[in-house]
């Protein structure tokens, strides 16, 4: 913030009074700022020119912000710094490409060079303290692009994502998995490589090894194009279709469909728009399932409430108006934001591809080989209430059919069926229904299928092959209802029955009551439940009958919680298994846990252990579980690991950090404070933490956006952050790299003089940490880098001297430092200059 001088306030009433008696026929006319300012007494025209003046700034008639300026008679601005953006309907990263630009200062007028987004002028109007920017879009239709841009020359990156799951017992060989999960950016075309190492463990001991993707894509805008060595799937799909028999496998070849990924999700209103009648300044909390989602202030009289930040769907919302802090009406309202098509325009969604079985570096001995494969499946908006599916492909030689209905019968049911066929293998089916009311929710399917289980694989999303175990030959169904009903906004009903035939047979009932309540003075969940389902080896193939009562309690210190269940059930030999549990959980801050658990329980057979942990650290993060049987007293134990290495801009970093946005930027913390902890906040959603060396920060890939760097917490320390923000517009795999700098610094209060003595005003004050400008009377304010006391003068590119002060011998006030009158003269720029002339 740069302070004004109470003169340069009353400027600004004058200005104001001023405005009335004008005169107007120049009004549309833009004047120098020389003759904008001509008439006004002396005493006001030195608090115009050369000092900090605070204006506001528009863009085709859109706020910017608030801001400081600096105007020179030779017609020129230049921006300080934007002071208040709340109000801006502009982005954050279009402001800082018109903030970047002002900076360097600007020539009123029409656009004298390079200008920014298809700039025309510049003006200043100083009746209203207004800086105006006018561009070739400014009566043009202000319809909201549809897609991102991608990056103008490209990007170039790497991703590695390293993940490690290792299992085994006593009883139990070594399992585990090894995959490699690469994508890297070149140009605007993305690569990504997968590759798995298997140990199936158990009396298959083999080693199995086998890369599942590598290959290039391009996103377009709507649709994406695939080139190379990769494993069909449905990407690009609203409603993904099931087939029968076995997978697509790898194939060499190509895939084309619709994409999203360079879409912009902007916010949409309720196709209806929702009003509340108030009778003064009010607000309304609108609550879905007893749950509040939103509130909004209102003016008096007819209002629509803003929907656009309300969750999509179609649903039933309970709108309160209160007033003077009392609910004075309540009403019940629909919010109709369709969520199955975000595009009602575009009705197809596609996906084609089509290419040779093929398996490279693979031991897999029943993954095909050599046969051609193709297929397509679409998606089609029937109505805005329906969306049908069908699908056809072709794999190991066989044919795979398939069809799909999503219809929102009514605004709260909804329902969702398959039907599918394949060559030699059979029919299936399935169907899901879903009701909701005001306390609850109704769930029901049913599936029919004929299964020969003997040959199939299934492919796991991260590209891992598994072996089907449970070999059957048959038909099968399954037939399922579940409520969720809630009481009140402390306890609830839970139930579930259902019926299978094929691999396991009969009917299962399962009831549950949970209860929120308080116990020794600490929040306690509590949870009553009934079962009976069909038997199992574990039940000695008898029915599983039971009982179960738990309770969980935060006692103890922060991030501490116990919890404990007794109850009966069916034994492994067919008898009573009375057992209980008790288990203790904390949470852990700022260490490399993360959390633990130990759990303690007895059943018929004896006693058992459990213990948890999850752990995360600079370079990675896992979690990891040790049992104890309490039937045979064997261990059994489990870990898992998740790195990932990113390389760009010729720096290399391993971090714990996901790169769920697809980019990602390695920063660099130089600082000469100790532990500090920053903020990395991108301003397209997610933020990091940062700690002094090298640091990773996910980011989101398509979009033209910035990174913003803040100190974390509420004590801030007297330092600055160089540069305070940086910007990227980054390719799927794109990686950038980014030093910053965080200096302890100094506030410095000093006055500038000219070698006579007179102030000299207008004047930029410079230091590696920031910097002032100088007022009429000379003052100054800024803040200085502790570690580089050095201040240097300029007046437009021009330096006009340099100064190092003594801070030692400098007067102190408030964390102020006090240092006086500097002299600006020609000579302060030798090297041999100490310290600052001072006066006074």
């Amino acid at each position: 913030m740069f302070p004004m001088t109470p003169i340069a306030a009353a400027l600004a009433l004058f200005l104001c009074a001023g405005a009335f008696a004008a005169p107007t026929n120049n009004a549309n006319t833009p004047r120098t700022l020389l003759a904008q300012a001509k008439g006004l007494p002396a005493e006001f025209e030195e608090h115009f020119f050369d000092v900090p003046l605070a204006v506001r700034v528009e863009r085709d008639q859109q706020f910017l912000g608030e801001a400081m300026i600096v105007l020179t008679k030779d017609d020129r601005v230049t921006l300080l710094d934007f002071t208040d953006t709340g109000d801006s309907p502009v982005s954050a990263s279009e402001r800082e490409v018109w903030a970047t630009y002002l900076k360097q200062g600007v020539v009123l007028g029409a656009c004298q060079g390079s200008c920014p987004e298809q700039m025309l002028a510049v003006h200043y109007n100083l009746q209203n303290s207004l800086v105006s920017i006018a561009t070739e879009n400014a009566e043009r239709d202000t319809e909201a692009r549809r897609y991102y841009e991608l990056p103008q020359d490209g990007s170039t990156g790497l991703i590695v994502r390293n993940q490690l799951n290792l299992n085994g017992g006593q009883d139990q060989d070594l399992g585990g998995r090894y995959g490699l999960e690469a994508s890297s950016s070149l140009g605007n075309w993305t690569q990504r490589a997968n590759l798995q190492l298997a140990r199936l463990g158990g009396p298959d001991d083999k080693l199995y090894h086998a890369v599942h993707e590598l290959y290039g894509q391009r996103e377009l805008q709507g649709s994406f194009l695939r080139l190379g060595y990769f494993t069909p799937n449905s990407e690009g799909l609203s409603r993904q279709l099931r087939s029968f028999g076995a997978n697509p496998d790898t194939a060499v070849g190509l895939m084309y469909g619709s994409s999203d990924s360079l879409a912009i999700n902007s916010p949409k209103p309720s196709v209806y728009p929702i009003y509340v009648t108030a009778n003064r300044q009010a607000s309304v909390e609108i609550f879905r399932n007893g749950v509040l989602i939103n509130t909004q202030a209102v003016a008096a009289g007819l209002q629509t409430l803003d929907t656009r930040t309300l969750p999509g769907g179609i649903y039933e919302v309970e709108v309160r108006l209160i007033e003077d802090g009392q609910i004075t009406a309540t009403t019940q309202e629909l919010v109709y934001k369709p969520s199955n098509w975000r595009n009602p325009d575009e009705r197809w969604r596609y996906n084609l591809f089509a290419g040779q079985e093929s398996k490279l570096l693979s031991n897999w001995d029943e993954q095909s080989y050599g046969d051609m494969t193709a297929g397509a499946a679409i998606n089609y908006l029937l109505h805005p209430r329906v969306i049908v599916g069908l699908s056809g492909r072709q794999v190991q030689d066989k044919q795979q059919y398939g069809s799909s209905i999503d219809w929102t019968l009514a605004n709260n049911t909804s329902l969702y069926g398959n039907v599918y066929r394949t060559q030699d293998h059979g029919t299936g089916m399935d169907l899901q229904a879903n009701y909701s009311y005001g306390s609850g929710s109704l769930f029901a399917t049913h599936n029919r299928s004929w299964l020969d289980t003997t040959n199939t694989y299934e492919t796991l999303p991260d590209g891992t092959r598994v072996r089907q175990r449970n070999v059957f030959i048959g038909q099968t169904s399954s037939s399922s209802l579940a409520i969720n009903h809630r009481l009140n906004s402390k306890n609830s009903l839970n139930g579930r029955v259902s019926y299978t035939e094929g691999n396991t047979e009969g009917a299962a009932l399962d009831l549950g009551w949970s209860q929120r309540t308080m116990l020794f003075g600490s929040d306690a969940n509590w949870r009553f439940s009934v079962f009976d389902r069909p038997g199992s080896f574990s039940s000695g193939d008898k029915r599983n009958r039971g009982v179960d009562l738990s309770v969980s309690l935060a006692l103890g210190g922060p991030g501490e919680q116990w919890m404990g269940s007794i109850g009966t059930r069916t034994a492994r030999e067919g008898g009573r298994d009375n057992n209980g549990s008790l288990t203790y959980r904390k949470t852990l801050e700022d260490h490399v846990l993360q959390s633990v658990s130990v759990t303690a329980l007895a059943d018929t057979y004896g006693v058992g252990l459990s213990g948890q942990s999850s752990f995360q650290a600079d370079a990675f993060n896992g979690d990891a579980f040790l049992q104890r049987s309490s039937y045979n007293g064997n261990y059994t134990g489990g870990l898992n690991l998740d790195s990932t290495v990113a390389v760009g801009g010729q720096h290399m970093v391993m971090t714990s950090q996901q790169h769920a946005g697809g980019a990602g930027m390695i920063i660099d913390v130089e600082t000469d404070l100790d532990e500090i902890a920053l903020r990395a906040d991108d301003l397209s959603g997610g933020s990091a933490t940062l700690r002094p060396g090298r640091n990773y920060v996910p980011l989101t890939a398509y979009k033209n956006s910035s990174v913003s760097f803040d100190f974390e917490g509420n004590h801030v320390p007297s330092a600055s952050i160089q540069p305070p923000r940086t910007r990227y517009h980054l390719n799927k795999g794109g990686v950038d790299y980014r030093k910053i700098t965080v200096s302890k610094t100094l506030t410095v209060l000093g006055r500038l003089l000219d070698p006579q003595g007179k102030p000299l005003k207008g004047h930029h004050v410079i230091n590696h940490a920031s910097r002032g400008v100088t007022e009429v009377d000379g003052f100054f304010s800024m803040e200085m880098n502790a570690g580089s006391p050095t201040l240097e003068v300029r007046r437009g590119d021009q330096l006009l001297c340099q100064f190092r002060l003594d801070t030692a011998n400098a007067r102190s006030e408030n964390n102020v430092l006090m240092i006086g009158d500097l002299r600006c003269s020609p000579d302060t720029l030798a090297d041999t200059l100490n310290k600052a002339e001072t006066a006074g």
